[in-house]
């Protein structure tokens, strides 16, 4: 079957209504959930083969977030079907006027290699509560666990329902000149806007999750020890294959060199003194990021004026031990572009406006963190610095929720999903008004005559 078949039976299996009744999205769903848990070591294998995750790490961040939206769907969704009633006006009186959440239709879902099992299934769970059909596309590059997701996704579906196809840029070109009627995707700003572009195409619409340089700020007045604590852990997720990782850290100058020792001891303690022969600490996705990083680390162990604490590698594993780079500059080539790996750019500042300013001068970062115990400061930044989502005194942790939505502004992205959020985006508001036959306003019919000065009288 090529590509434009398998849209074209999606679509007549849609346009049959069979997804829409709420029973048949539960138990969907109810599938959906014990494909996964039948495949629970099979999930775990194929994400270390990736990506050398040890079995805790892909549990907490590929597993058990799937299975806890899908099991969030699953106690909300009947709520969230039913019509909202709504004022209808006054030239509806007497009337009513009703919003309904309405499936797109045929989705296309294109998920990134860095979560290859959590960012392929999370936004699956959302469509399918929503009452779509998907052709869902997982990344080329983490074979494995794509391979895996394929096969769970087309041995538990008919095709004309759920689809993964797998394959690499020809695959995604030839998915991208058909017309689907939503296009969710995760990955790179480069690769989104060519999604974009393609979408444009059939007006179709679109959610873009992509990246960017995060912010850490760090003030003078945090729990210094608690802040590297937290920001090292999220830096060093998946070995900082994250795209809500702290990016790069903007320390107060008065604890810069309190914080860079610290963010050295957790690092030890969380992955020991040689990291890049943890067996437990994630490896590079492939050798052109791995040489890429280094690269980068190497540019900064050149210049004088930094110090880089760590940055070993072992090329057999793909594995880097974290690097910090203390005294950073905001025009240093690691700060051109998002970094995805674990090396930290410190840089030191003493004026709140100065770094406010510095990073309203970039594109909107995906995620900002700020370590603080001032109230004051906090309103200050959370309401002059646009950015996707975040958190106060913490890292990485405002993905793990199912009640608020998670997505970019600018260009981190557009859209959001996680909980109602994913079932909304899957959806659209279809809004009906009802009449009455009982009664009918004459004021809206011509002749008009004088009703212009009787209607004005209402406002």
């Amino acid at each position: 079957m090529t590509t434009e078949e398998l849209v074209q039976a999606q679509r007549a299996y849609f346009d049959s209504g069979a997804t829409r009744p709420l029973a048949f999205r539960k138990a969907a769903l109810k599938k959906l959930e014990a494909a996964i848990l039948t495949r629970e070591e099979a999930i775990l294998a194929a994400a270390r083969e990736d990506l050398g995750k040890g079995e805790f790490e892909a549990f907490t961040t590929e597993i058990y977030l799937v299975l806890s939206e899908i099991r969030f769907m699953l106690r909300k969704l009947s709520s969230w079907v039913r019509p909202e009633s709504r004022h209808p006006g006054i030239f509806n009186l007497p009337g009513k006027a009703v919003l309904h959440r309405d499936p797109h239709g045929v989705c296309l879902v294109m998920s990134p290699w860095n979560y290859p099992f959590q960012l392929s299934v999370m936004p699956l769970v959302g469509a399918i509560a929503a009452g779509n059909t998907v052709v869902l596309k997982p990344s080329a590059y983490s074979r494995a666990t794509s391979a895996l997701v394929a096969g769970m996704i087309n041995e538990t579906f008919p095709r004309e329902y759920l689809h993964a196809v797998e394959g690499g840029r020809e695959v995604n070109s030839d998915l991208l000149r058909q017309r689907f009627d939503y296009i969710f995707f995760t990955g790179s700003v480069a690769v989104g806007k060519i999604v974009m572009e393609n979408a444009a195409r059939h007006l179709t619409p679109v959610t873009l999750e992509l990246g960017g340089k995060s912010p850490c700020i760090i003030d003078k007045s945090a729990d210094i020890r608690m802040a590297a604590k937290r920001a090292v852990w999220g830096k060093l997720i998946n070995s900082g294959q994250t795209c809500v990782a702290p990016d790069y850290f903007l320390v107060h100058e008065s604890v810069r060199e309190a914080f860079v020792a610290a963010a050295g001891e957790w690092t030890k303690a969380f992955y020991g003194a040689d990291p890049h022969l943890n067996g437990e600490y994630p490896h590079i996705i492939n050798r052109h990021h791995f040489d890429r990083l280094n690269a980068l680390i190497e540019g900064a162990r050149a210049n004088p004026e930094r110090r880089v604490l760590g940055g070993r590698s072992a090329p057999e594993t793909l594995r880097i031990e974290p690097a910090i780079i203390d005294g950073a500059d905001w025009a240093d080539p690691v700060m051109e572009e998002e970094i995805f790996g674990p090396i930290l750019p410190v840089i030191s500042w003493s004026d709140e406006g100065d770094i406010a300013e510095k990073i309203l001068s970039r594109p909107r970062p995906l995620a900002l963190y700020l370590f603080t115990r001032d109230r004051a400061q906090k309103r200050r930044v959370l309401e002059r610095i646009p950015f996707g989502g975040g958190c106060v005194n913490d890292t990485v942790m405002h993905v793990a929720t199912h009640t608020v939505p998670f997505g970019g502004t600018g260009a981190s992205g557009m859209g959001g999903y996680h909980g109602r959020a994913s079932f909304e985006t899957f959806s659209r508001a279809k809004s009906v008004v009802h009449r009455s036959l009982l009664a009918d306003n004459p004021l809206r019919y011509a002749p008009f005559g004088k009703k212009y000065d009787i209607f004005r009288k209402f406002l």
